[in-house]
């Protein structure tokens, strides 16, 4: 426990940085497809064909899903996101470190370091 005299400001990013853990917790681990279960992440625009790694161009998706697009556009698959991508909005995306500590908690953190 922490007990803390005065307020410290939370750090902030302006740019929330692009992860596969984000992407997943932006889309609530739903297929942007058919709305099943997700567990990895598509480029909408293929990468291979010049797609980018960006909020706008990565969504969460099943499995069966991803393996079927393959490489492929939608408009080849004929077929239609759920949603349109983009950068997650609000602080709590905002705040440093919220996913991953800083390697300085470690000794807090870890449960081997627990008394």
């Amino acid at each position: 426990m922490i007990l803390l005299n005065r307020y410290i400001r939370p750090q902030y990013n302006k740019i929330t940085a692009v992860s596969r853990r984000g992407v997943l917790r932006r889309d609530g681990h739903r297929c942007a497809y058919c709305g099943k279960t997700a567990h990895t992440i598509d480029h909408v625009h293929p990468k291979s064909r010049g797609g980018a790694d960006s909020w706008e161009n990565l969504v969460a998706a099943c499995l069966k899903c991803n393996n079927a697009k393959s490489d492929h556009t939608l408009a080849e698959m004929g077929w239609k996101l759920r949603f349109k991508p983009g950068v997650p909005q609000g602080t709590m995306w905002q705040i440093k470190e919220l996913e991953k500590p800083a390697p300085d908690w470690d000794p807090f953190l870890l449960p081997e370091s627990a008394a």
